[in-house]
């Protein structure tokens, strides 16, 4: 069977991620549409407004045949580290093809874009140490460098997709037989889109901030969605007093230890957290040119986490394949490719699992924490059938 990998959040999954499905399974001629969803927590450093399992479950309606997911150690993390774990987890489903969505403005090769940066790793850091501003970020940094080097090369502020399909492609070029890339461009609503310009798709941000706002998002979610959406949401301030209490008790060594804390950050935290009222507003004392929102948002979910440099290298030491749910058809794919797995695949959580991977029944449990609706996420739990 062949079959075509996805890497999604689906914070919450709509109608734009629906064509995204359906136009993966057209170009790739695919039997089954594989998708590494991110678990709780995202890639940019925020809680996913409806938990796994519901994501999971929307998806698997709307045209997904197995969803997996990609655990918060890697989730979790910038461009290169989310796509280093996702990919890793589709070359071993021995997935053919990456089919990703793209925001990029004009057609661009992304295959060929890293392999001219495996070549040229020489120059490329040559140029780095000439260009590099010191009050930049090192994604800054490495832009204006690629700018000079690669005529082609064009990011702005509100392409994210376009970033990750780039660390997508340098990450396939470590496997001997690489996923296929074919990118299709985004319809309708950029990323950060806020409005609701088409009668049917939105952003997955402007849908977020509808329903704090109290909106309707009928139109832009699928029935499974829009149900989920009635029950229990979360975000960011759920999870606030329990910041300020670890940022306020903890001594400054113990917040050093914190993943990616750096350059004396726990200073930083321990003299706004009091004086900010909401998670929002600490951010917006937080953020400088050098840290910016995404990074501090990163930053405080480790926090949250209470999880330190070593025991993030030990979670990444360790990778696996939780299976979420699927369809007939990606059970019967998963069945197929089960015995040439190089990765743990987990259907039910035990103990020994629990043990394990301690760092993402962790991070599950205090996801639970931000609503009490939120039910068990790992013990006593099955994967999904869709039977479809």
């Amino acid at each position: 069977m062949k079959a075509c990998g996805l890497v999604v959040e689906y914070n919450p999954f709509h109608h734009g991620h629906q064509y995204h499905v359906d136009k993966a399974r057209q170009v790739t001629n695919a039997d089954v549409v594989v998708a590494v969803m991110s678990g709780n927590f995202l890639q940019r450093g925020e809680p996913a407004i409806i938990d796994k399992w519901q994501r999971a479950q929307a998806a698997l309606q709307n045209g997904v045949d197995l969803v997996v997911e990609l655990p918060s150690a890697w989730a979790v993390q910038s461009a290169d580290f989310f796509a280093a774990g996702a990919i890793k987890i589709l070359q071993d489903l021995q997935c053919d093809s990456l089919c990703f969505g793209t925001d990029a403005k004009e057609p661009f090769d992304y295959a060929k874009f890293a392999q001219f940066e495996k070549e040229n790793q020489r120059m490329i850091d040559d140029a780095f140490q000439r260009i590099a501003r010191q009050n930049a970020t090192y994604s800054q940094n490495m832009s204006a460098v690629l700018s000079e080097l690669y005529p082609e090369y064009h990011v702005e502020k509100d392409q994210p997709n376009h970033l990750l399909g780039m660390a997508y492609a340098r990450e396939v070029l470590h496997y001997e037989k690489p996923l296929r890339l074919v990118p299709i461009q985004r319809v309708a609503a950029s990323y950060h889109s806020e409005q609701f310009d088409h009668p049917t798709i939105a952003s997955a941000t402007a849908i977020r901030q509808a329903i704090k706002q109290g909106a309707a998002v009928a139109d832009f979610v699928p029935e499974a969605t829009q149900n989920f959406l009635s029950q229990a949401t979360v975000d960011w301030e759920a999870f606030w007093p329990y910041l300020q209490y670890q940022i306020i008790s903890a001594p400054l060594e113990k917040l050093a230890a914190i993943y990616q804390m750096e350059e004396g950050l726990e200073y930083r935290l321990k003299q706004y957290v009091t004086a900010a009222d909401s998670f929002a507003d600490f951010i917006k004392l937080l953020k400088t040119k050098r840290y910016t929102q995404t990074r501090l948002q990163r930053l405080a979910c480790y926090v949250l986490f209470q999880v330190t440099k070593a025991e993030m290298k030990e979670a990444q030491e360790h990778p696996f394949i939780r299976v979420l749910g699927y369809t007939k058809q990606g059970q019967h794919y998963l069945k197929e490719v089960k015995k040439e797995l190089t990765l743990p695949l987990i259907a039910k959580f035990g103990k020994q699992e629990a043990q394990r991977y301690g760092l993402s029944l962790r991070i599950d449990q205090i996801y639970q924490q931000g609503n009490a609706q939120i039910t068990e996420q790992n013990f006593r739990r099955i994967p999904l059938f869709i039977d479809k």
